[in-house]
């Protein structure tokens, strides 16, 4: 079908813009079946995404989309990037979430075409939605969404999805009561075993 590809979920684990690098056993199994259960949950919530079915330990089958070039972030509590670039301390949770796409300004956006104004505002819409549903979905699970970064595409009729994967690999997740770090900052700050984290995180979805 040319409208559908093969997702296959590697080992390979990068930071700080590929200067570091591993590859870790099983962390692409682990990210397959999580983004699995999340892109069900925000199908069940009416949203819109890329995601099929499960195929295998390591393969999903999706729609085939056009990346929109633009990554979108949203942060509830300040964490990475924004602790350096503002001065905030680690932990400190917002009043709203903050959203932010790769290229800071709307309007560089646009005037690169890369999305129009209904666009963006559609963008801002749906990743809040799906930030909400992500919140209360962790929670359950003992979880904080602390912060994510997600991808849209165009599907073949030219509507707009979430794509890529929603993942610890995308996700910062803290447990509620620890504030113990269950995602890719494992990784990034030698914090513990990454596939320890991972796994944590896909028991207590598959306990929920």
């Amino acid at each position: 079908n040319e409208n559908e590809y093969v997702v296959y979920y590697k080992d390979d684990a990068t930071a700080f813009n590929g200067e570091k690098k591993a590859e870790i056993s099983s962390k692409g199994i682990l990210n397959n079946k999580i983004s699995t259960i999340i892109f069900e949950m925000l199908k069940e919530n009416n949203i819109n995404t890329h995601f099929i079915k499960s195929l295998s330990d390591r393969e999903m089958l999706v729609k085939k989309v056009e990346i929109l070039p633009l990554e979108v972030i949203v942060r509830n509590i300040a964490a990475g990037s924004i602790c350096k670039r503002v001065g905030l301390e680690e932990g400190v949770v917002f009043d709203e979430p903050i959203f932010e796409i790769s290229y800071k300004n709307d309007d560089y956006a646009v005037a690169m075409k890369l999305a129009t104004r209904e666009e963006l505002k559609f963008l801002r819409e749906e990743t809040l939605k799906i930030n909400e549903l992500l919140k209360a979905f962790f929670l359950k699970l003992n979880l904080k969404l602390v912060d994510f970064k997600i991808e849209f595409g165009k599907d073949s009729e030219g509507n707009i999805i979430l794509a890529d994967e929603v993942s610890p690999d995308t996700c910062r997740l803290w447990d509620v009561n620890t504030n113990e770090k269950l995602d890719k900052d494992r990784f990034r700050k030698d914090l513990g075993d990454l596939v320890e984290g991972y796994t944590e995180v896909l028991s207590r979805m598959n306990n929920k």
